[in-house]
């Protein structure tokens, strides 16, 4: 027997709604066009894990995703010639993280989405970058979830089971949504459902990922629109 739908979709943001590295690289091209930005926005988002673990590991305390960006920011502008910005330039720089492009089929979807789903981020992302975010790539989100709101980092599971206790329903109501198996995995093993999404472009054409089903996602799907179809909306 078929599950009945689930009630609330939460969606990772980095590489699932947005493109983070093309849009970091547009950026560097635009203010640094002497940097690679292939290589630099890697380098960025290579930092991403390290730096949440040390909060994890209570290394740092709750620190928010805009400081660790900025963390890992100052640590990596010697190696690519920028050691010289200054305060302004760093600051707006690390503002990139606000200002990243949704995918083609991202805004489109969500909106199909929203008239039968709540629809959410739960994104390491603080609740101000989501914001600017949506406000600026025009995400149609129902409210920001972020793990500033529980005060931890995905994958733990009060994130996960965060989703349902703000919407007052049972895990197995919630779906998470995410271009990252790791992720999925951890939301499963908290009860919620999984709908995993193909970003093959997501470190760039360059570095094109694998996205061959995988055992355990309830659904496999290309995009966000094939999300809303297979979802029936």
């Amino acid at each position: 027997m078929a599950q009945p739908a689930p009630k609330v979709l939460a969606f990772d943001v980095f590489g699932t709604v947005v493109d983070w590295h093309g849009s970091i690289v547009r950026e560097m091209a635009a203010l640094h066009p002497q940097v690679d930005g292939d290589a630099f926005a890697l380098a960025w988002r290579a930092g991403y894990q390290p730096a949440m673990q040390r909060v994890r590991s209570g290394q740092l305390g709750w620190t928010r995703i805009d400081e660790l960006h900025r963390l890992i920011l100052d640590e990596i502008l010697p190696r690519f010639g920028l050691k010289h910005l200054g305060e302004a330039e760093r600051a707006h720089l690390n503002r990139v993280w606000h200002r990243l492009s949704a995918w083609p089929d991202a805004v489109a979807g969500l909106e199909r989405l929203k008239k039968r789903y709540t629809i959410a981020p739960l994104s390491n992302g603080n609740i101000g970058l989501l914001t600017n975010m949506a406000k600026r790539a025009g995400l149609p989100w129902d409210c920001i979830l972020s793990a500033e709101v529980f005060r931890a980092y995905k994958p733990d599971p009060a994130t996960y089971l965060g989703v349902a206790q703000v919407f007052d329903v049972a895990p197995s109501e919630v779906m998470l949504c995410a271009a990252h198996h790791d992720d999925l995995q951890a939301a499963q093993a908290c009860g919620l459902r999984a709908a995993y999404i193909e970003r093959p472009l997501e470190f760039g054409a360059a570095h094109i990922k694998d996205v061959s089903p995988q055992p355990g996602p309830e659904l496999h799907v290309r995009d966000i629109l094939q999300l809303a179809d297979r979802l029936g909306c």
